[in-house]
């Protein structure tokens, strides 16, 4: 899209070079060679330095951007029932240092995100560097049957982050990365997680459930999305995911049917609901 050109050259190439030194150099490396990623960011441009680490720079139109997107989404929460809990940042810099925060304590409760190393400024510019996974896929480039395996994973970590009162806020499949871990085997890694205010993790955590459904049952159904989520979460979480999923279902970067997904998560939760009427008679 024309915006993300714009976005992409935001920051000049004179400037990519001298962050990309400038990284090279904190690392005592002699020279640097960045390559800027095709990736589908509207809130940096992400680079790679000597294929060792990535990049993601910063600039005042990215803080711009998320700026309105944190209004659309608030509004999008009031129109759910819930008051907007997305919050917004000053600087670029500011949005570095919140994104190398959220991914150590992500990595702190043993979900796996790429090694964060360091935030810093640079001419204005927020740069924030992290480990580069070489050899990763998102997670709709995966066979459908393999996106399945993961599925109850991926909410098994969700549950971990926001047992911790961590929320991510911007669950989508690109934000999600699979990539061989130290042992060759394949593993989820979590990118990418936004601001969300920290008395507000309730709503939050609906919310990540909401838009985990909306990235997953394009790929492997929707039935199949609503039981992976209810491998680990209560149907009334569920229910209370399928209040946002019409605001989720707006956003230009999820695509499904929202009434597919509604309709299973009703179905289960009748399922249940006869379960549990059936045990109570039965005791």
């Amino acid at each position: 899209m024309a915006i993300r050109r714009v976005l992409r050259a935001s920051v000049p190439e004179p400037a990519l070079t001298a962050i990309a030194e400038e990284v090279a150099r904190r690392f005592g490396q002699p020279s640097a060679t960045f390559e800027c990623l095709e990736a589908d960011n509207w809130l940096s441009v992400p680079c790679v330095v000597n294929d060792r680490w990535f990049v993601k720079i910063i600039a005042n139109q990215h803080l711009l951007v998320h700026a309105l997107l944190t209004t659309g989404r608030n509004i999008g929460a009031f129109s759910s029932g819930t008051e907007g809990f997305f919050e917004r940042f000053s600087t670029p810099f500011e949005m570095a240092k919140h994104e190398l925060a959220a991914t150590e304590q992500m990595r702190s409760l043993g979900v796996n995100a790429p090694e964060p190393i360091e935030a810093f400024e640079y001419e204005g510019y927020g740069v924030l560097v992290l480990e580069y996974l070489p050899d990763f896929r998102t997670l709709d480039d995966l066979p459908p049957d393999q996106t399945e395996t993961f599925a109850p994973t991926l909410f098994e970590n969700l549950s971990l982050m926001h047992k911790d009162g961590l929320g991510h806020g911007d669950l989508r499949a690109e934000n999600v990365l699979v990539a061989p871990n130290d042992d060759g085997v394949d593993t989820l890694y979590f990118i990418d997680a936004t601001r969300m205010r920290a008395d507000s993790i309730d709503d939050a955590r609906v919310y990540d459930i909401a838009c985990a459904l909306a990235s997953l049952a394009p790929i492997i159904g929707s039935r199949s999305a609503v039981e992976a989520a209810s491998s680990v979460y209560p149907s009334a979480d569920l229910l209370a995911a399928r209040e946002f999923l019409d605001f989720v279902g707006l956003r230009p970067d999820h695509d499904f049917d929202t009434a597919l997904v509604k309709g299973e998560i009703e179905k289960l939760a009748a399922e249940d609901d006869y379960s549990s009427s059936s045990s109570s008679m039965n005791s």
